[in-house]
């Protein structure tokens, strides 16, 4: 127990905690504006262009009849399938999904690119110069290279 403690304190001292703290918090106020967005913006415009139709209120009642609204349904007694809730959270899904997407392409244009460290080559032990790394023979000296170590 000592040693599990003793773990966790070194991950929260690391910052890894701190960092994920912020980003549920980011997240959550994030998804909030984008629920937003879908719901007072988007989805107006999109019952506009189908006619009117909310799609967050398709239903189909299990017992087959026709209801006015899932709450009638509901207070009637009658189990629903509510697929327009269910589009409607795809559909939040993938504008968040494409916001964060938007957020994080923008983000890695203005960080500073990370420089690859080149990876060093290898050297025959003899004329110095670079082989290929499965190489056996030295292309400059001829030198047989195959028992050298691949490693400097």
């Amino acid at each position: 127990m000592k040693k599990l403690f003793g773990e966790f304190k070194h991950f929260c001292a690391k910052g890894n905690i701190l960092e994920l703290a912020t980003g549920v918090m980011i997240g959550g106020a994030f998804s909030t504006i984008v629920n937003s967005l879908v719901n007072d913006m988007l989805m107006p415009l999109i019952g506009l262009l189908t006619g009117g139709i909310n799609l967050s209120g398709l239903f189909v009642a299990l017992d087959l009849q026709s209801y006015p609204s899932i709450d009638a349904a509901q207070a009637a007694g009658v189990g629903t399938l509510n697929y327009g809730a269910f589009l409607q959270a795809v559909i939040n899904f993938l504008i968040i999904a494409f916001c964060v997407f938007m957020v994080v392409k923008g983000m890695s244009k203005l960080m500073p690119k990370k420089e690859v460290p080149a990876k060093e080559l290898r050297l025959c032990p003899y004329c110095k110069q670079p082989v290929h790394d499965e190489a056996v023979k030295c292309q400059h000296c001829g030198s047989d290279i195959s028992g050298e170590s691949k490693e400097k």
